[in-house]
Parts: C-alpha cells; sequence; structure tokens
C-alpha cells in the first residue's frame, strides 16, 4: 500500500494506483477528457495535469502513479490556467454548432467549458471541413467534431479487436477515420457501438432513426407494434435521473403506449423462445450428432465478427435468430393472424440496448421471413427512446406501471437475463436440463457464468447420460470481443489436430458485460455501472414467478397453435437463418 497526500488530505491506496484514481478515492475530482475507466490511459488531452507539491514540475495523472509520501497538489491558480488554455485550443478546432448536436447535454467537452467558464475563445478558428461519414447502417462519424482524445480507437483495436479505427494526418491535419480511410460502411466495422459510447463529443453517435419512427406513428393506415430488449429496462431510468439498475419495465410499457404505439410486447417473451429453439438445437447436437460446440447467435455484432474473422466456425453457430428478429417474424405472422390485422400494416419496432440491432434487421432475406417487408421494420436504441419521450412531454417518472400485452408480453426469469454476460448460457442451462432429464433444475441459479470475468469456464451435470458424453457438458462464456479469440482459437486448435473439443457450448456477447453496455445504452457505462445494470436485471429474474423459459405457458400456446415442435419445419422458416463468410472489407 502507498500513503501519500492529495492537496493535504491523507489517502492510503495498492501501489500502482494513479494520481487521477487515488484523487477519486477521496472524492477530489481531476477534470480529464481523454481518460476512460474501460481504457488503458494514454495522456493525449493534457487535462488532468497536476503539480508536485514544493517544485513547478506538472504531470498527468492519469497516466502517473502515485508514489509513497508524494504530495500532489491538485487544484491552484497555474493549473487551472493551464487546463483552461488546452481547452481553450481545443474549441479552436472544434465547431460551435452544439444546439444542433447529437451529444447536446451529454458532451464531456461541453461541460468542462461549462465548469471553466469559458465564453471566448482568444485563438483563430481553424476547422478541416471534413465530410460526415454516414455510410454505415448503425452508426455515423463526424470527424469534424473529433478532439482526437483517442478512445473510440482504442477502443475499437485494444478492447474490441476489430480495428475499423485509426489516427490519420499528424498535428492540426490530424483526424479520426475508419481503417485505411475507406468508408465506415466498407470497414471491418461490426456496428457494436462502443466507439460512440466511449466517444466524449459527437464525432462517433448512432443514427438516429426516429426521424423514420415519427410519421410511422402518426399514419393512421399503421398498427404500430413494440418490442423492448431485457437491458432497456434496467438502463432508460438513467436518462430521467434513476440511478443504474432501476428496473423500468411497466413505466416503458406505459410510455410507449403514451407515444402512440398500438400494441406493446416484450423481448423477454422472444427470448424465451430463442432458449426453446437454441436449446433443442443444443440437445439434438449432444444426442444425435452436429458440430460442437455450439456457439450462440444472440449478438449481431458477433455475428458480424464471425463472418468476417471466423467463418470457418459458421458450422459451429446456432442457427437460431436472435430475440429481436424471433419477434418481428411472430409479430408478423402469429400475432397478426390471432388479431385479425393485415401484415402489410404492421410496422415492427424494435428498442434495443445496442446499435448493431440497427444492421440486424436487414442483414439477409431471412430476416423478411414473414413476408411482409422486413420482420422488424426499424430498431432504435435506448438513447433514442429517451429522446422520444422527452420530445413528447411524457413524464415517465410519474405514470401508473402497465402490463404488457398478450401474447407475446409475458415472461420468464430466463428471458431477462439475456441482457447481461452469462446470461443466456444460464437461461439454457435451466432448459436445456429439463428437455435431458424432463425434470427441472432445484437451483436455477447458475453462479459460474456470472460476474464481469472476460472469459468464464464451467461445467454442467445433468446427473444422465448425454449422448455418448457423458453426464457433464462443458461450456464457456466470453464478453467483450478482445475476449473472444482465445476461446475461438483454442476450439479451432482442438479441430485442427483431430482433438475432442474443449466446450460443447459457447455464449458470445461482443460488448463488456452483455447488453446491458451495449452501444445504445445511456452514456457512462462503467463497470460500477454495469454491475449495478447487472444487478436489477438478476432482481427481475429472481422476482419472477416462472425463471425457466419452458414454464412460460404462453411458449407452449405458440408452439400449440402456430409452430408446432422447437426445431421443427415451420419453426426453421421463421426462427432460423443461415450464415455466409464476409470480407473484411466491402467492395
Amino acid at each position: 500500500m502507498i500513503n501519500a497526500k492529495i492537496n493535504g488530505i491523507p489517502v492510503e491506496v495498492e501501489e500502482g494506483t494513479s494520481i487521477l484514481n487515488a484523487a477519486k478515492k477521496i472524492n477530489i475530482k481531476i477534470p480529464n477528457l481523454c481518460y476512460n475507466p474501460d481504457l488503458p490511459p494514454w495522456a493525449s488531452c493534457g487535462i488532468c495535469i497536476v503539480r508536485l507539491e514544493g517544485t513547478p514540475k506538472m504531470v498527468r495523472a492519469c497516466t502517473t502513479p502515485i508514489d509513497n509520501n508524494m504530495s500532489i497538489i491538485t487544484h491552484d491558480p497555474e493549473i487551472i490556467a493551464v487546463r483552461r488554455t488546452v481547452l481553450e485550443l481545443i474549441l479552436s478546432n472544434h465547431p460551435n454548432d452544439c444546439l444542433q448536436c447529437p451529444r447536446n447535454g451529454k458532451c464531456e467537452l461541453q461541460t468542462l467549458a461549462a465548469e471553466f467558464g469559458i465564453r471566448e475563445v482568444p485563438y483563430k478558428k481553424v476547422l478541416n471541413a471534413l465530410p460526415i461519414d454516414d455510410s454505415n447502417p448503425a452508426i455515423v462519424l463526424n470527424p469534424e467534431k473529433c478532439i482526437r482524445c483517442g478512445r473510440c480507437v482504442k477502443v475499437c483495436q485494444e478492447v474490441q479487436n476489430v480495428w475499423a479505427l485509426e489516427f490519420l494526418g499528424r498535428g492540426i491535419k490530424g483526424r479520426i477515420a475508419s481503417a485505411a480511410d475507406a468508408p465506415l460502411g466498407e470497414s471491418p466495422c461490426i456496428k457494436c457501438g462502443q466507439c460512440a459510447a466511449h466517444c466524449p463529443v459527437g464525432a462517433i453517435y448512432e443514427r438516429d432513426d426516429t426521424v423514420k419512427l415519427w410519421p410511422a406513428l402518426q399514419n393512421p393506415d399503421l398498427h404500430t407494434v413494440v418490442q423492448i430488449a431485457p437491458a432497456v429496462r434496467v438502463a432508460l431510468a438513467e436518462e430521467f435521473g434513476l440511478p443504474p439498475g432501476t428496473i423500468f419495465t411497466k413505466k416503458i410499457y406505459a410510455a410507449l403506449r403514451r407515444l402512440g404505439f398500438n400494441t406493446v410486447f416484450d423481448t423477454n417473451f422472444s427470448a424465451d423462445l430463442t432458449i426453446m429453439e437454441e436449446g433443442t438445437e443444443l440437445v439434438k447436437r449432444l444426442t444425435q450428432g452436429g458440430d460442437i460446440p455450439l456457439i450462440t447467435s444472440c449478438c449481431p455484432a458477433w455475428v458480424d465478427y464471425m463472418e468476417k474473422y471466423y467463418a470457418d466456425m459458421i458450422p459451429n453457430f446456432s442457427t437460431a435468430k436472435s430475440p429481436q428478429q424471433m419477434m418481428g417474424a411472430m409479430i408478423k405472422t402469429y400475432w397478426a393472424q390471432k388479431a385479425g390485422v393485415d401484415p402489410d400494416k404492421v410496422y415492427s419496432v424494435s428498442v434495443m440496448p445496442c446499435t448493431a440491432k440497427k444492421r440486424e434487421t436487414k442483414r439477409n432475406d431471412d430476416m423478411k421471413s414473414a413476408g411482409h417487408r422486413y420482420d422488424v421494420d426499424i430498431a432504435i436504441t435506448t438513447r433514442e427512446l429517451a429522446r422520444m419521450i422527452k420530445q413528447a412531454g411524457i413524464e415517465i417518472l410519474k405514470l401508473e406501471d402497465e402490463e404488457a400485452d398478450n401474447p407475446l408480453g409475458p415472461y420468464t426469469g430466463a428471458g431477462t437475463i439475456f441482457g447481461v454476460t452469462g446470461g443466456v448460457m444460464e437461461a439454457a442451462v435451466r432448459s436445456a436440463y429439463y428437455l435431458v432429464t424432463k425434470k427441472d433444475l432445484g437451483d436455477v441459479n447458475f453462479l459460474p457464468v456470472r460476474g464481469l470475468e472476460g472469459v468464464k469456464e464451467a461445467e454442467v451435470d445433468f446427473g444422465v447420460p448425454v449422448g455418448g458424453l457423458g453426464t457433464k457438458i462443458r461450456i464457456a462464456v466470453a464478453h467483450q470481443m478482445g475476449n473472444i479469440a482465445a476461446v475461438l482459437d483454442k476450439i479451432r486448435a482442438a479441430r485442427d489436430a483431430g482433438q475432442e473439443a474443449p466446450y460443447h457450448f459457447v455464449e458470445v456477447m461482443a460488448c463488456r458485460g452483455g447488453c446491458v453496455s451495449g452501444g445504445g445504452q445511456p452514456y457512462g457505462g462503467t463497470d460500477e455501472v454495469r454491475k449495478l445494470r447487472a444487478k436489477g436485471i438478476y432482481e427481475d429474474d429472481q422476482g419472477s414467478s416462472l425463471r425457466c423459459s419452458h414454464q412460460n405457458p404462453f411458449i407452449h400456446q405458440v408452439y400449440q397453435e402456430f409452430l408446432g415442435e422447437p426445431n421443427g419445419h415451420k419453426a426453421h422458416e421463421l426462427l432460423h437463418t443461415k450464415y455466409v463468410e464476409l470480407p473484411l472489407y466491402l467492395k
């Protein structure tokens, strides 16, 4: 442990702790722009400078470890003047169109400029007149607003291992661009949106599809149907001043109806449906033969990554669509038929924590399985929904709780845990155990797959032989794309050596923590926030009267009245898809 002083206040921290984080421990805020707790610090912006007491030496707090008996001054007139100058220089290369910026009111540069009382910039305004790149179906790149903090590059390269973004040019001509300066829509980008989630300004942001949705809501000839993803219910409340993890589900249902949606469903229901399809697929592969391990397919950014970087593993990929797409297919077939609504007049909308879901709606022709345009017409993010609620003047905190509509609304706890890393695996284990043994698990809480460890491995003992594999099934859970290669390379090495696969079932989610920290969630998704959102997810599961997907009576109803059986012919037509190898760069 290290003992030091910051502004005369004693602090004790572990050796190697940065001055920035040591100051946080005693509630001293050191301003910064390039630092983010998810990323390795690299001292780009220079705003976090502090002074070693008794010397003129200034150091950058984000990269300087605090040392024993060190005495640090974080604020004095000279330090504040230097920080102010740095901000003024950044602003001299930054557009002044804050009112039109998608980050207006949530911009870290704007906040610092206000805190430092900057009213005028003494330097000549120099802009590079760089064009906006809107070639990507999920995110938009505006390099003119880039402050060269490097967060987006670091998260894309070092956290996600995608390498779709880089810096080009030097000095005042330096800019953020997609790899090789190709349009972002033709780059290796997997649309995860983590660049947008980590950008402190408006240089990268989600494509705003609310401009298409508003006219649909006001069109009397359309029947608008909406679904909300598991992770939305524990994050949207943050946009209205409540703590992360606040379970907001029933107020969201009410707000959606106030916005004008005719019917409100819940993606948790189709998560239960996904488990029935994917769990049945797993059991079939284990007992009747097939490529092992089975790898989950719920995350569209991961699907994009797999098709580009690991196409040789397509045979291992579950053919089950994501819950979003299963719900879209069911809305325009089963529900439309049951409700007597013309499916050609159904406008299907999803609210997702994920920017990649925008691209997934039109991923291939399997997303038109219902035969009425695309199964999901439009996907918006949690942030977009928050803006719509505010634009409509809806005081969501004061709304009475409401329920989702039947029959595609009620869900089990297994459906809601899809929102966290390990949740798909845990939900699958609960029902796969039943499919194999015809008995319910005594304790459905499968703790080995929970938490933020990058790769989690475990065994599930079914107590009875599963095919010719014995009683134990080996599983792995990986989240955050940079952690995935270790798992996949292990599988590939065993396959190429003709050895038994190291796992039977693998869950992958592209974003750290899973969907609770997707690229479309409220800004500020640190590990502390991820844990709180996950806590809310597990509380929703714990409070459910039914906690296994196969126990959902409305799932049984759908199969009895319409689908037939899991993995049956009709289910495959509507609820399953295929994959193809994609080039890293689209021509």
